[in-house]
């Protein structure tokens, strides 16, 4: 019986190793590993692609909705945060919503804001402007560090920016009609962001 088994053992092992030794190389498999390797890379990519698309079409809706709730003017949405804040909290919250402080550039925006604030929030409040000499006493420069283009310091009755290095950011005040004045950054206001339409 030994015998036998053994017998069996040898024919079977004979057996695989001539199958083995009659299959082709697969040799196809690398060409056919390279097109995979390319058609998962374009699927890849098309992902990518639609990944964007999706992205940027959730940005222009909630856009949109800022839209909605707040005003359009010149290219911009602003929407009004009646909470008052900090100077640094109501910037932080503006960026975190996708936008900036409200940084008037011409005359028209700058009666445009002042009427959305005046309707908004009350005639006599105050609200940031995403505008201040933190870093030069005097240099007066939006968020970016730009200097301003256009300005709108209260001059009239109390000559603005008046307050020295202890008052550094800009507020758009209702009481002065939409004129600027300098305020402590620690005061809390109300703040209107921006958002740029693409």
């Amino acid at each position: 019986m030994d015998l036998r088994g053994a017998r069996l053992l040898l024919c079977l092992l004979f057996l695989v190793h001539s199958s083995i030794q009659q299959t082709p190389p697969k040799k196809k498999n690398v060409k056919k590993d390279s097109g995979s390797t390319a058609a998962i890379e374009e699927l890849q990519k098309q992902i990518d692609d639609i990944v964007q698309e999706l992205t940027l079409l959730k940005e222009q809706q909630a856009l949109q909705t800022v839209c909605l709730k707040g005003m359009k003017i010149h290219g911009k949405c602003f929407l009004v945060d009646k909470v008052k804040k900090r100077y640094h909290a109501a910037s932080d919250d503006c960026i975190a919503k996708g936008g900036t402080l409200s940084t008037p550039l011409t005359a028209d925006e700058n009666e445009q804001l002042y009427d959305y604030v005046r309707k908004s929030i009350g005639p006599n409040e105050q609200v940031w402007l995403g505008i201040n000499d933190m870093t030069t006493e005097g240099n007066w420069v939006d968020q970016t560090g730009s200097t301003l283009r256009y300005k709108n310091w209260e001059s009239g009755v109390t000559h603005q920016p008046d307050g020295g290095r202890s008052e550094n950011c800009a507020v758009l005040s209702g009481a002065a009609k939409g004129k600027w004045s300098d305020e402590n950054c620690r005061g809390e206001k109300a703040s209107v962001c921006e958002f740029n339409i693409v």
